[in-house]
């Protein structure tokens, strides 16, 4: 008797909602229609000045990896855009690959020898001084990562894209540049078909574009670790030697390069009271 009692309840029950009327149900709102995702949330960046002193060394040089340290200065229009520049002074330490072919080469050569000397591939390998760029930042995901559902720690990942700039430098040249290293027939002035006492034009100041992505990770409300991969791209000859095997140096041998870079930094946001959304 009982197990008939409640097939006939939930018969009843279902009869009843069958009879409500199909506009009725659709009139009906949610509760949450128009509130916001999420109540309170913390504008980690929002209207945000971000100071970064940061560090970074190159990871694809050929020859002279660059390490440097620099400063990082971006403002957040909004949770998603923002405009900034980063700079970085920087040394150069030799590659491996520098090393081994230095091991190889002598500091003399008999005449007609293509071989640079141990001193003219040195002094044509040129390093970045300085370089930066100035950019606009896209951040289109952030949340929260939780260790053992005890440990909280807010992120964001983001993308840059900008121009890039680059002080190169050489340390040329113990020996006599070569004026002419195609010649000057004007003036009855043979090439010579050494490339290796010709000037290596590697260095200067070049422009180019810069590409970026990363991720803050947030320590409170206003320090955040910054993790970033950075990728100046510029027009460059970095061993400053004969590329389009030519038999000379010229402007022709530069390449338009991409520079990459792997960087941490620490950093600071002001004011250092984040705003909360209602």
């Amino acid at each position: 008797m009982k197990n008939l009692a409640s097939l006939l309840c939930a018969i009843a029950v279902s009869a009843a909602v069958a009879a409500v009327p199909a506009d009725a149900l659709a009139d009906r709102k949610s509760p949450l229609d128009g509130q916001p995702a999420v109540r309170h949330r913390i504008l980690l960046v929002k209207q945000r000045f971000e100071v970064s002193p940061l560090f970074e060394t190159s990871i694809n040089a050929d020859f002279k990896h660059t390490i440097g340290g620099g400063l990082k200065a971006e403002y957040h229009l909004s949770d998603m855009w923002s405009f900034g520049a980063v700079g970085v002074f920087g040394t150069s330490v030799n590659t491996g690959l520098t090393t081994r072919i230095l091991d190889t080469l002598e500091d003399t050569y008999p005449d007609g020898d293509p071989t640079p000397t141990r001193t003219e591939f040195k002094e044509h390998l040129n390093d970045i001084k300085l370089h930066g760029a100035a950019y606009v930042n896209w951040t289109p995901w952030y949340g929260k990562l939780a260790a053992f559902a005890k440990a909280f720690i807010a992120f964001d990942f983001y993308f840059s894209g900008g121009v890039a700039f680059a002080k190169l430098d050489n340390s040329c040249c113990s020996f006599n540049p070569d004026p002419h290293p195609k010649g000057d027939l004007d003036n009855n002035i043979p090439p010579d078909r050494d490339p290796n006492n010709d000037d290596p034009l590697n260095d200067g100041t070049r422009v180019g574009l810069y590409f970026a992505g990363g991720v803050h990770l947030f320590v409170n409300e206003w320090v955040a670790v910054d993790l970033a991969f950075r990728d100046y791209w510029f027009q460059d000859n970095p061993s400053g030697l004969d590329f389009d095997a030519d038999l000379a140096v010229t402007g022709d041998d530069d390449r338009f390069l991409n520079h990459f870079f792997a960087g941490v930094g620490v950093s600071l946001f002001l004011p250092t009271k984040a705003k909360r959304t209602p």
